[in-house]
This record gives structure tokens, sequence and C-alpha cells, in this order.
């Protein structure tokens, strides 16, 4: 495993396409309402992109056959835009977003509430978001990267949900995939130590139900076997000497 330490350089370049993607969010996420389809969210988050001189880069990555991952309900990951997926009350859905800006990514994901959702719908999203959080707040230099890990498992874990083991967050940087892989799942005090200088997406997925999926016939949209719903909130963090500085949460405008 060979985790890529950024330059000073790289990292302003990084805060420049990761608030891009918070740019996004910004314009697209006001969108998720009743009425919508999921290929109008994907077309929107693609224009802001590319009006900024950037790449939607999931589009045709391996293949995917969208603009960004969108994932309803009990899609968990990897949802492909549809025209004929209309948004209802009561859905949620995850909008998965990487921009290209410069040769580097930013990576994030929300998952929103559609119109009017119950209690416990809205409560999985609150959790998976403080999962990324208890995580995220734990790092800085010197610390394993399993104590982020066994944070989130943990919050997920004694909410009563669980998490997904066949998907992990990753580092980023010039490409969108790097090392080190970041299960939501781990034990403190194991995986690489972190340095100054990494770049992680971190990203909690988290299920209503038991951690046992299936991917559909599209062969992209992996999904709960048991059918419930399925949260995700991930962010480009960048690992500083003594803590953390999340690079995809505000835009620059």
């Amino acid at each position: 495993m060979s985790i890529i330490i950024k330059s000073p350089r790289e990292i302003e370049l990084m805060r420049k396409a990761g608030a891009l993607t918070a740019k996004v969010f910004e314009t697209v996420g006001p969108l998720v309402q009743p009425g919508v389809t999921t290929k109008y969210l994907a077309k929107m988050a693609k224009k802001v992109i590319e009006d900024a001189g950037g790449i939607c880069v999931e589009e045709g990555y391996g293949g995917f056959p969208g603009e960004i991952c969108t994932s309803v309900n009990n899609v968990l990951v990897h949802g492909v835009p549809s025209e004929t997926k209309v948004l209802k009350d009561g859905d949620i859905v995850s909008l998965d977003v990487v921009s290209l800006l410069n040769g580097y990514m930013g990576d994030a994901c929300r998952t929103y509430p559609v119109g009017i959702c119950g209690k416990e719908t809205l409560r999985l999203i609150e959790v998976t978001e403080k999962c990324f959080w208890n995580g995220v707040s734990l790092i800085k230099e010197g610390v394993h990267l399993g104590d982020i890990q066994e944070a989130i498992q943990k919050t997920a874990e004694s909410n009563g949900y669980s998490v997904v083991r066949e998907y992990t967050g990753h580092g980023i940087g010039h490409e969108m995939h790097e090392d080190p892989f970041i299960p939501n799942y781990g034990k403190a005090g194991t995986g690489p130590i972190l340095k100054e200088g990494m770049t992680l997406a971190i990203e909690p997925m988290v299920m209503a139900g038991k951690p046992a999926i299936r991917v559909l016939g599209d062969g992209w949209s992996a999904v709960s076997k048991d059918g419930k719903l399925n949260a995700h909130y991930e962010n480009t963090v960048l690992v500083t000497k003594d803590g953390y500085e999340v690079l995809t949460l505000h835009s620059e405008n």
C-alpha cells in the first residue's frame, strides 16, 4: 500500500475541486423535491461542474451510465440516474458527486429527505452524518486509520444500524480511488498511521437493516437484500498535523 502525501500545491488544487463539489450540493440540494427525476438532478449537477470548468468524472467511469450516482431508498450506492425515476414524498436520495478540476478530485455524498419523511427515516440520515463526524473528529497525524473506522462502526451499531462490508471509503487526489481503502468498520490501533498531507474520502454507508446487499440488473445499483433504507454521507478530508480539514463543505462563491 502506497498512500500519497500531497504537496502544498496539490492540496490547494484539491481545495478548489472540493469547493466545486460543495457548490453542486448548494445548487442541486434545494432541487430535491417530489416530482423531480433523478436524471434531472444528475444533469443539473453536471452543469454546475462544467460551468466552472470542471469535468463530471463519474460519467463513464468504468462504464457508469450516469453523470453522478443517484441512490434512492434501499439503493445504497451507485444508483443510475433515470428519466423515469420520479421522487415522491417520503423517499430519500443520496447524491454522490465527484468533480475533477485542474487534475484533482473532490468527492462527497449527501442523503436528502424528499418532501415529508417519517422520524425514523430522518433519524437514519442524521445518524449517518454523525458517523462521519465521530470518525473524522479523531483524525490527526499519528492516529491509526482503524480508530476512525471503529468510531464509524460503533456509532452506527449503537443506534441499531449496520454498515456495509463490500464498499469502502478511499484515498483520493489525482485519481478518484487511491490507497488506502477505508472500511466503515475496524479496530482502533490497527491499520495505516495517518500523516499530514494525506487526503481521504471518508464515507459512512449505513443500513437500517442487515448488512447484506445485491446488485440489480443494471449492473450498478447496490441495494439492501432486506429492502430497508440506506443512507450515505461523505466528504474529502485532509489530514493536518494536529487535526483535519474537510475540503468539500463550503464553496468559494
